[in-house]
């Protein structure tokens, strides 16, 4: 049987829609979608910039607690509310996965609030 334990944000979303922020299973974590939020406050910043270096910390945070490092990250999915902020984000993301390269797909769709600009799910694993 594998280790298997569920790590939360403790973001009300997860109770209410009846998810973790993260699932470790053995050598692999799993982090859920991940938007904007800071999460000490509930409060989402206006930009798409912000937007992301908090989904981004957030993701620090979780895998730290799941007992991973961003270097384990293997895969990384983002999707975006307008293919505009593309040029804005890009950065970003590139600083933050400077040396590590997961392999990636973006979308432009829509996110469950408004105010999301930006989500950001990852996958890493260990060994």
């Amino acid at each position: 049987m594998t280790d298997r334990r569920h790590i939360s944000s403790g973001s009300p979303f997860e109770s209410a829609a009846g998810y973790s922020r993260a699932l470790v299973d053995g050598h692999w974590c799993f982090v859920s979608g991940t938007t904007g939020y800071d999460y000490a406050t509930m409060t989402m910043p206006d930009d798409v910039e912000t937007q992301t270096r908090n989904a981004l910390a957030t993701i620090d945070r979780t895998l730290a607690e799941a007992g991973f490092e961003r270097a384990h990250i293997v895969r990384a999915r983002y999707a975006i509310t307008d293919a505009g902020l593309v040029d804005r984000v890009f950065p970003i993301l590139g600083a933050f996965f400077a040396g590590i390269q997961p392999a990636a797909t973006m979308t432009v769709t829509g996110l469950i609030r408004p105010e999301m600009k930006i989500e950001i799910d990852v996958t890493a694993k260990k060994g």
